[in-house]
Order: structure tokens, then C-alpha cells, then sequence
């Protein structure tokens, strides 16, 4: 059942993938993802309604996961910091889904005049927050989680395939960080939007890669168990 939060949660976090076929109006190489939510585009009740759902299927996943882990890998600190990353991410998605942008900063000057004079609604700033209080615990959750297939020798496919999204991921994410810094400062996007998109793309491509470990993993003993017989 957690692999299938897990897979359900990774695509649905994809949702922002359907501004290819949607006429949203937004440049997707250099605008937020999260701007697609924003109170004043067309489509922003649909990418709010599917950021909570993830987020909420992610948290259901990772809480079932982690209070597992607490009980049978209670010395596995690895195990227990990369769930508890994913609980974070979870909810703190599910939250940022609650405070939308009001408008679109870099797509509308108007708007991000506003902002940079904080005239904007105080959602901006929550949103910020929770943005990054949920990318942070992406991160922590691939890195841990990853660390943990390869030390304790579970999640064989995890452990082969995590360390190039790990390294993806972080490449994808300082990318990110410069482009907004440099667009904060007045300066140009820099592929924000690409960047951005990049990285979380990563982490529903590592989401899927787990929930499909876990699935194998439990298929494993099954089938051996089934052998036996």
C-alpha cells in the first residue's frame, strides 16, 4: 500500500506536465511551476487541487513508512531521517497548495513590482516558505533514503539508480536557486522556469523508483515464501 501512495503521489505531483496540452499563457522555461497555481491564472484551481493531492498521498505514504521503520529499523538513522524527509515534503506540499500566489511575478511586471515593493498578499511569503520548507524535504528524503538502500543493502533498484538522481537532483536545484536569486535582484530569469521544472521532475522520477523498489521488495519474500511451499 505504500508503494501505491508512493506511485499515485509521484504522478500526480506531474500534473503541472499538462501545461504542454493547456493554454496557460506562461512560459514554462521561465516562469515558477508554482505560478501555474496562482490565484489569477485560468487554470489555477486545477494545479492547486492536484499539488494538495500529492502532497497528501505522499504524507500518507511516508508517515505508514516511517512508523514502520520506527518499529522494525529503529537503528537505521538513515531509514528513519529519509521518511521523516518525505513526511516533510508531503506536508509542506499539501500546505503551499493552500497559499497561492496572487499573481504571476515572472510573467507580470506589474506584479513582481508589487511584490519587490511587498505589496502583495502575506500568502507570497507563506508560500516561500512552504515552497521551500517541501524541497527541502525532497532533498533530504532522496539523499537519506538512497544512503540508506546502499548501506543496509535493501531496495536494490533504489540503490543502483538513486545516486544519478541525487546528483541530478542537486545540479537541478542549484540551478534553481541561482535563477531565482538573479531574478530577485533584478536581473533575468536564467531558465528559471526549465530549472525548476527539472527539479521537480527528479523527484517524482525518484519517487516512482522507490514505490517501485518497495513494490519488488515485498514481492521478494512473497514469492520465496510461495516456494516453500
Amino acid at each position: 500500500m505504500i508503494a501505491v501512495l508512493l506511485a499515485l503521489g509521484a504522478l500526480v505531483y506531474t500534473a503541472w506536465l499538462l501545461e504542454v496540452v493547456l493554454p496557460t499563457g506562461l512560459d514554462p522555461v521561465r516562469t515558477y511551476v508554482s505560478e501555474l497555481a496562482a490565484e489569477d491564472q485560468p487554470f489555477g484551481g486545477l494545479f492547486r487541487a492536484t499539488d494538495l493531492t500529492a502532497g497528501l498521498l505522499v504524507l500518507a505514504g511516508a508517515l505508514w513508512a516511517l512508523r514502520g521503520a520506527l518499529r522494525t529499523a529503529p537503528r537505521e538513522p538513515w531509514t528513519l531521517i529519509g521518511w521523516g524527509g518525505l513526511v516533510l515534503f508531503g506536508a509542506a506540499t499539501a500546505v503551499d497548495s493552500r497559499l497561492p500566489l496572487s499573481c504571476a511575478p515572472t510573467a507580470d511586471p506589474e506584479c513582481a513590482a508589487r511584490e519587490s515593493a511587498g505589496l502583495v498578499p502575506a500568502a507570497h511569503t507563506a508560500h516561500a516558505v512552504s515552497s521551500s520548507a517541501a524541497m527541502t524535504g525532497a532533498i533530504i528524503g532522496i539523499i537519506a533514503l538512497t544512503v540508506a538502500a546502499r548501506r543496509y543493502g535493501r531496495l536494490p533498484l533504489l540503490a543502483r539508480t538513486g545516486p544519478a538522481l541525487v546528483a541530478l537532483e542537486l545540479i537541478a536545484t542549484g540551478w534553481t536557486l541561482a535563477s531565482v536569486a538573479a531574478f530577485q535582484a533584478g536581473g533575468d530569469t536564467y531558465a528559471l522556469g526549465a530549472g525548476q521544472r527539472l527539479q521537480v521532475l527528479i523527484v517524482a522520477v525518484w519517487l516512482g523508483v522507490l514505490a517501485l523498489s518497495l513494490a519488488r521488495e515485498r514481492r521478494v519474500p512473497q514469492a520465496r515464501k510461495d516456494g516453500a511451499r
